[in-house]
C-alpha cells in the first residue's frame, strides 16, 4: 500500500492525498460506508459505486467470523468475491463489537473470550487468530486487535487497558509478519492508538504504535462516551505524533461536523454507521441542515431533498414523498434515506478535498459546520 499527499491547507492540519491498494486507489480525506456483515444495509453495490461514489467500504471481523463464518469465506475466495465488491475493503478487528455487543466477556493478556450475541456460543480472539481470521476475510487493510476503552473510564482502568492493547499489538504484528495473504494480493495492517482521554496514555500509545512502521495508523476509543471537546483535544494531540507520510484513520466517527473537525486536525479516513442507521429512522443530513422526515412539516413540501447540494437523491423525489413513505412504513423510505445520507457524506469529504486544494479549508469549514449542524 502506498500513500501520497497532494495538498495541504495552509491554515490548518487538513491535507488530501491518495491511498493506493491492491483493489484500487482511494482519495483522502475519505468516508467509508460500513458494510458490517458483507453489505451496506439497504444499498445496492451499483448505487454505492455510481451514485454514492464509495471508494472503499468496511467489513467487521466479529460479525463475519460468526456469520457466515471462516469456512464459507475461505471457500468463496475472501470477502471481495463473496460480496462481489471489487474495490478496497477495510476490516475492523472486532474489538469494539466485543466491547459493545457481548454480554459476557473476559479480557486477559492471552486475548478476549466472549459469547456470541447470536446464539451464546463461546469464542476467543487472540492477536494471532485475529490475524488469521482477517487473512481469510481478505481485506486490503486490517485493524490490529485492541480493547476499546470506555470514554468515561478512570486513569487506572485506561492504564490497564492500554497495557493490554500494547501487548496484543506486539503479538499481532509478529503474526502478521510471519503469515502471507491467501488470495494473491497484498494486505496491510494499522495499529490502533488507544489511551482514552488521558494525554499521557495517548502519547505513550502513539509512540508505541509508530515503532511498528505500519502502512497507516488508526485512532480508536473516541466518540464512546467522552465529551466531543475531549475527542478534538485527543486528535490535536495524537495526529502530530503519527508519521506525516501515513494515513490516519479515526474509527467510528461520526457526525458531519465531527468529520470536518477531524479533517482540520489532520485525519484522513473516517467510518460510521450514522448515515444508514439514522437514515433508516428518518433523519437526513443535507447542506442546509438536518431533517426529521417524519415531521408533519414536510407533508406538503414538494421541493427537492437537498436542492443546494450535489449529493444523490433522485430529483423526482420530494420531501413530501419521502415523508409519506416513512409514515406509511415503506422499506423504500429507508433505502432512499440511506442512499442520500451516504451520498451526502461522500460529497462532504469531496468538497473538503476541493477546499484543501484551494487553500481555504479552515474558513470554508467554519461556515459549513454551522450550516450542516442546524436543525430544520
Amino acid at each position: 500500500m502506498k500513500f501520497s499527499i497532494s495538498a495541504k491547507d495552509p491554515h490548518s492540519s487538513a491535507r488530501c492525498g491518495t491511498l493506493e491498494t491492491a483493489h484500487g486507489a482511494v482519495r483522502t480525506p475519505i468516508f467509508m460506508p460500513v458494510g458490517t456483515v458483507g453489505s451496506v444495509k439497504g444499498v445496492y453495490h451499483r448505487d454505492l459505486k455510481e451514485d454514492i461514489k464509495a471508494e472503499i467500504i468496511l467489513g467487521n471481523t466479529y460479525h463475519l467470523y460468526l456469520r457466515p463464518g471462516l469456512e464459507t469465506l475461505r471457500a468463496a475466495g475472501g470477502l471481495h468475491k463473496f460480496e462481489s465488491w471489487d474495490r478496497p475493503i477495510l476490516t475492523d478487528s472486532g474489538g469494539f463489537q466485543v466491547f459493545s455487543l457481548s454480554p459476557i466477556r473476559k479480557l486477559t493478556p492471552e486475548g478476549c473470550t466472549f459469547r456470541s450475541h447470536i446464539d451464546g456460543s463461546r469464542h476467543i480472539f487472540t492477536p494471532e487468530n485475529n490475524v488469521d481470521t482477517q487473512r481469510i476475510i481478505g481485506a486490503d487493510i486490517m485493524m490490529a486487535l485492541d480493547e476499546c476503552c470506555p470514554g468515561e473510564a478512570d486513569h487506572t482502568y485506561a492504564r490497564k487497558s492500554l497495557d493490554l492493547t500494547k501487548g496484543w499489538l506486539e503479538r499481532y504484528a509478529a503474526r502478521f509478519r510471519e503469515t502471507e495473504p491467501l488470495y494473491g494480493y497484498d494486505q496491510c495492517f494499522f495499529p490502533i492508538v488507544q489511551g482514552c482521554v488521558y494525554p499521557d496514555l495517548r502519547r505513550e500509545a502513539a509512540d508505541h504504535a509508530v515503532q511498528f512502521g505500519a502502512d497507516g495508523y488508526a485512532i480508536g476509543g473516541l466518540a464512546v462516551g467522552e465529551p466531543t471537546e475531549k475527542m478534538y483535544e485527543m486528535l490535536e494531540l495524537v495526529c502530530p505524533l503519527l508519521p506525516e507520510d501515513r494515513p490516519r484513520y479515526l474509527m467510528g466517527v461520526g457526525t458531519p461536523a465531527n468529520i470536518l473537525e477531524g479533517i482540520e486536525r489532520g485525519v484522513d479516513m473516517f467510518d460510521c454507521v450514522m448515515p444508514t442507521r439514522n437514515g433508516r429512522n428518518g433523519m437526513l443530513f443535507t447542506w442546509n441542515g438536518i431533517m426529521n422526515m417524519r415531521n408533519a412539516r414536510w407533508a406538503q413540501d414538494f421541493s427537492e431533498i437537498d436542492p443546494s447540494g450535489t449529493s444523490f437523491v433522485d430529483h423526482n423525489y420530494s420531501k413530501a414523498y419521502l415523508h409519506h413513505l416513512f409514515i406509511a412504513g415503506e422499506m423504500f423510505a429507508a433505502m432512499l434515506a440511506s442512499e442520500h445520507n451516504l451520498a451526502f457524506y461522500l460529497d462532504l469529504v469531496r468538497q473538503a478535498r476541493l477546499h484543501v486544494e484551494a487553500g481555504d479549508y479552515a474558513a470554508w469549514k467554519k461556515d459549513a459546520v454551522g450550516r450542516i449542524s442546524s436543525r430544520l
